[in-house]
């Protein structure tokens, strides 16, 4: 493709066009009468040399040159916009916005409290809007719908930005009169019944097949390389529901150590160590590559990394 022939604006139409997937909607949204979002496409499809939609039964979908070309237009449209707009720094404490955030109520418990205490310092017109994985799909976040995802993820798209929050070990939380305290071992560990609480990636979650210990999650794979399995009696997918679940039952729950250590100050629970290996878990935050470059952007990922070093 040659530049000379090219109309940025039409990058724009494709843009709309691929997320919407209908030629009135993109028009809609871009201000346009049909007939000219029409002719934008008959132009888009000359330049490519491909339909790039086609009609369905189920509507216009994209073909594959379309979407190959999808997050190319854009990352480019991004980086356009930053070109063309004012160099200036971005102002926290003037900063009036909201910033949505995918997080899992492990992180939400331990990051997002001393995250707020720092903005009502730093940057009091700026307010969170905490979803929760179930929100959120991958498709959201490349589209740059919700700003940033926080959670453990077994798997994540390869065009998406990361960082490290921190790695986090796991401790067993239980109620300080369960028996097991009596004689806690590895055997007396994998006797007790336990509650299971997980909930990594995003989207709709499915029901539990206990006999997949591959998908049961760090712990369960740590006990199935010792050659045993636990006995579980509760499935959940809230840390905050499983620790008072093990407060007010002879249940076990494994968490990980930073949310363990919330209830230090409960006389009705103990805290111990696991009674074997388990290897820590990474709490990462994940962006589009659409807000990258972006000032606020920049800011909150830079406070949100420097809260969790402080931790």
């Amino acid at each position: 493709m040659n530049l000379e022939r090219a109309d940025l604006n039409l990058l724009v139409y494709l843009d709309v066009l691929l997320r919407e997937r209908n030629v009135t909607r993109a028009a809609n949204q871009l201000g346009l009468s049909q007939p000219a979002m029409s002719n934008g496409l008959k132009r888009l499809r000359e330049l490519f040399g491909d339909p790039l939609l086609v009609r369905t039964r189920e509507g216009m979908m994209p073909t594959e040159r379309a979407l190959e070309l999808q997050p190319m237009v854009r990352e480019a449209l991004a980086a356009i916009d930053q070109v063309i707009q004012p160099n200036r720094d971005f102002a926290p404490a003037d900063a009036r916005r909201t910033f949505r955030i995918m997080a899992s109520d492990y992180a939400e418990s331990t990051l997002i409290p001393p995250l707020l205490k720092q903005l009502r310092v730093s940057a009091p017109g700026i307010s969170l809007d905490i979803m929760t994985p179930s929100d959120v799909s991958f498709v959201d976040v490349e589209q740059g719908k919700v700003d940033m995802v926080i959670n453990r993820f077994d798997s994540m798209p390869q065009s998406f930005h990361q960082a490290t929050i921190w790695s986090d070990t796991f401790s067993c939380v239980m109620r300080a009169d369960n028996p097991i305290l009596q004689d806690y071992n590895l055997d007396s560990y994998l006797a007790a019944q336990h509650i299971w609480v997980s909930k990594t990636g995003m989207g709709v979650g499915v029901g539990v097949n206990p006999e997949d210990v591959q998908r049961l999650g760090w712990v369960d794979e740590a006990i199935g390389r010792l050659g045993q399995k636990r006995d579980i009696s509760v499935f959940t997918r809230h840390y905050q529901v499983a620790m008072l679940l093990a407060e007010q039952s002879d249940l076990i729950v494994t968490v990980p150590t930073r949310l363990a250590q919330l209830a230090t100050s409960n006389p009705r629970v103990a805290l111990r160590e696991p009674p074997l290996r388990i290897p820590p878990l990474e709490l990462k935050m994940a962006w589009s590559p659409l807000l990258q470059q972006s000032a606020p952007h920049r800011w909150m990922r830079r406070l949100i990394l420097d809260v969790g070093r402080q931790l």
